[in-house]
């Protein structure tokens, strides 16, 4: 299989090199970081054919026969490189064109990119429909509906079932949330994630953008997508059908797992690391104690730039409480705020990407 990675430098992207790795598929492109030491070493081992960075680094001289190409332009130019399979896992807005661009190209796409279905779902969707390619998740909770539902009639969900593991702060009051720190918010109980996703997690974000995605990925009502609490992260997700049965996929917290089924197109391949099954709990959601969730709802439920509107909010309020600029409560506020006051229309892609910066440039500026 030819691979397309965007975000190799990423939790996920270093997860899915570690899969090509051992399946022995081959990396035709790839984005790097600013790590200068690390973009060498994978582009020694692996040897892809076109690589974007984000500037010009003299690596040019020193492998001629590499095509290198640059900033956000470049991601677009890998993503329409020749034929293969796009794995975008990018954090954040800058997902979405490469995606677009993935897709008219008839790439098959392994989506990490939660933005690119909260922003554009409907877009996205038309557009594969249009060029005959398949959209394969890659986050464990929609591997895990995606498997359960194989061999089953759409008619017969009745409900799509979440689970969420609670985030960094999951045994603490909201009374307790006031003071604290970047570095508690970034100290997840059970999986090891990037900054932004993992104070999502803690936000409870993360699963309100994954509830949108559900949405537009197995197209189910949100009066049919369910949100619990379950702190083990074993079982990735359930769905219950209409006879009142529930199937559900359970596994290690590993995401090599959802990575593989997606690149090998949902065909089950060996890979060992089995799970030890002990205690498992579950509790419902409490939207009070996790209202970004509530506001990840609305905002899918309103549809239209709604959800663009959450997603550029809550990556900029992220942006501000790394950098130490607002406290973790904030970070819930500015997203209300922006909710609540906007107007809805149906955006293109060029309305969705201008409401996005916008949004940004308000809280951000120049960062």
């Amino acid at each position: 299989m030819n691979i397309f990675l965007l975000g190799a430098s990423g939790s996920i992207g270093k997860q899915t090199l570690d899969v090509i790795r051992e399946y022995n598929h081959k990396l035709i492109g790839c984005s790097l970081g600013r790590d200068k030491d690390y973009a060498k070493k994978v582009i020694d081992e692996f040897k892809p054919e076109i690589v974007c960075l984000r500037e010009k680094t003299g690596f040019e001289n020193k492998y001629p026969d590499i095509k290198f190409v640059y900033g956000d332009e470049g991601l677009l130019e890998v993503s329409r490189y020749k034929n293969g399979m796009l794995v975008n896992a990018l954090m954040g807005s800058v997902g979405l064109k490469p995606t677009v661009e993935a897709i008219k190209a008839r790439k098959d796409i392994a989506l990490a990119n939660k933005e690119t279905l909260v922003m554009a779902g409907d877009i996205i969707k038309k557009l594969v429909k249009e060029y005959g390619v398949r959209l394969l998740p890659i986050d464990s909770e929609h591997s895990a509906i995606w498997q359960a539902i194989k061999g089953e009639k759409h008619e017969d969900i009745k409900k799509l079932i979440i689970t969420a593991s609670g985030g960094s702060f999951r045994d603490k009051s909201r009374d307790e949330l006031v003071n604290v720190s970047v570095s508690d918010a970034l100290n997840h109980p059970n999986w090891k994630m990037g900054s932004k996703i993992t104070i999502d997690s803690a936000t409870m974000m993360n699963k309100g953008l994954e509830v949108i995605e559900a949405h537009h990925l197995f197209d189910v009502p949100y009066e049919q997508i369910e949100t619990i609490l379950h702190q083990e992260s074993i079982v990735h997700s359930l769905v219950e059908f209409k006879d009142s049965s529930i199937k559900a996929q359970l596994g290690v917290s590993d995401m090599r797992m959802p990575i593989i089924y997606a690149i090998n197109g949902g065909n089950r391949v060996e890979y060992n690391n089995p799970l030890v099954l002990g205690d498992l709990h579950f509790k419902p959601m409490d939207f009070k104690r996790f209202p970004m969730l509530e506001y990840a709802y609305r905002a899918g439920k309103m549809g239209g730039i709604a959800p663009v509107v959450l997603n550029a909010s809550n990556e900029a309020a992220v942006t501000l409480f790394l950098n130490g600029k607002i406290s973790f409560l904030e970070i819930e506020e500015i997203v209300k705020k922006e909710l609540d006051n906007f107007e809805n229309f149906t955006p293109s892609l060029d309305e969705i990407i201008l409401m996005d910066k916008k949004i940004k440039e308000k809280y951000l500026g120049g960062e």
